[in-house]
């Protein structure tokens, strides 16, 4: 199996509640997207080795939901401070501290630092969406990875698939019940 990187973008938080950034918890469609990337990681097959998250309410709910969702074990969760409000260089160390025997990792986390993320590693060759978002919330992307977690270039891993939560979901209110 090919190494491979999993970019996950929190789900739609609540900005309806007066709170400190850092507790913003999801909507409830942003519970739902993380269900159903959950579900498309398990009926694709490309359940994680290993997941670390951003310790931010919405970050570590989305991780909990998704994994929960794919059938993996959501207690080796690893949240990691250095990925809320991360730069590209503070993902990049988050990657390669990554144990070598680790074949699949997702990281659960913010933009604009995610999206950085996938730029560098792609190279830039993505086609830019028609909203100009690469991830917007409870967007994932799959990536070949080079074989070692330590030298991650600029350009040095593929895109295999973009997509986003909302695709995956039926159109629903945020007024209905989360289920």
């Amino acid at each position: 199996m090919p190494r491979q990187l999993l970019i996950l973008r929190h789900g739609k938080s609540d900005w309806g509640v007066d709170i400190d950034d850092f507790e913003r918890p999801l909507k409830k469609r942003g519970r739902r997207g993380a269900k159903a990337i959950g579900k498309w990681l398990r009926t694709n097959d490309l359940l994680p080795n290993h997941v670390c998250s951003s310790p931010a309410v919405r970050a570590i709910d989305t991780a909990n939901r998704t994994c929960k969702s794919a059938g993996f074990d959501s207690s080796g969760i690893v949240q990691i401070e250095s990925i809320y409000e991360a730069r590209l260089d503070d993902l990049l160390r988050v990657l390669s501290a990554c144990d070598t025997a680790v074949r699949r990792v997702m990281i659960v986390g913010h933009n604009p630092g995610l999206e950085d993320l996938l730029l560098y590693l792609t190279g830039g060759h993505i086609p830019i969406p028609e909203d100009g978002k690469y991830l917007p919330t409870a967007a994932l992307a799959v990536l070949e990875m080079p074989e070692d977690w330590l030298t991650l270039e600029a350009g040095s891993a593929t895109l295999h698939r973009l997509l986003r939560a909302k695709d995956l979901m039926p159109v629903q209110d945020d007024d209905e019940s989360d289920v």
